[in-house]
């Protein structure tokens, strides 16, 4: 794996696929799954079985990706509501001045490229998220949501939703 930074407390799955210039530090990755070219993933991620995590990706802590989900070319995920560089001290902030806020991502889901996911929120099982959204707050399974900031627009059953 030319090009690769992956750290010796990292947790690989079999058959797992990793493309050039990947930083993984301090995560768990499932069996059979294909991580792109310049995607980066924190320590205490954990990422399921067969997952699709395309290109220019970042997954930061307190991210969990369920078995066979989806994630489009350059998605980023936030921990934190309220990031400070700084403590009211003026020192610079370490691990011990915030909290991380989880997030998961339930199976089979499919986030689209360039789609932000903000700390705590759930994608529901089967969801889909659509390209370029900002998803704010919990997406229901089997659900389509798309927007700034997502809105739900259908459900998988076909049934439209008022937005």
């Amino acid at each position: 794996m030319e090009y690769c930074r992956i750290a010796p407390d990292v947790k690989l799955g079999e058959n797992v696929k990793i493309f050039a210039f990947v930083n993984l530090y301090g995560c768990s990755i499932g069996d059979n799954t294909k991580i792109g070219t310049f995607v980066e993933i924190q320590k205490g991620v954990a990422v399921g079985q067969s997952c699709k995590i395309s290109s220019h990706t970042f997954i930061c802590e307190g991210v969990t990706i369920e078995d066979e989900v989806f994630i489009g070319h350059g998605v980023t995920f936030i921990n934190d509501l309220y990031p400070r560089a700084t403590t009211a001290g003026g020192g610079l902030q370490t691990e011990d001045d915030w909290k991380v806020i989880p997030t998961v991502v339930k199976q089979g889901a499919s986030i689209g490229s360039g789609a932000t996911i903000l700390a705590g929120v759930t994608i529901g099982q089967q969801a889909i998220v659509g390209a370029g959204s900002v998803v704010t707050r919990d997406v229901p399974p089997r659900t389509v949501v798309a927007g700034n900031p997502a809105r739900i627009l259908r459900t998988l059953d076909g049934k439209e939703k008022k937005v």
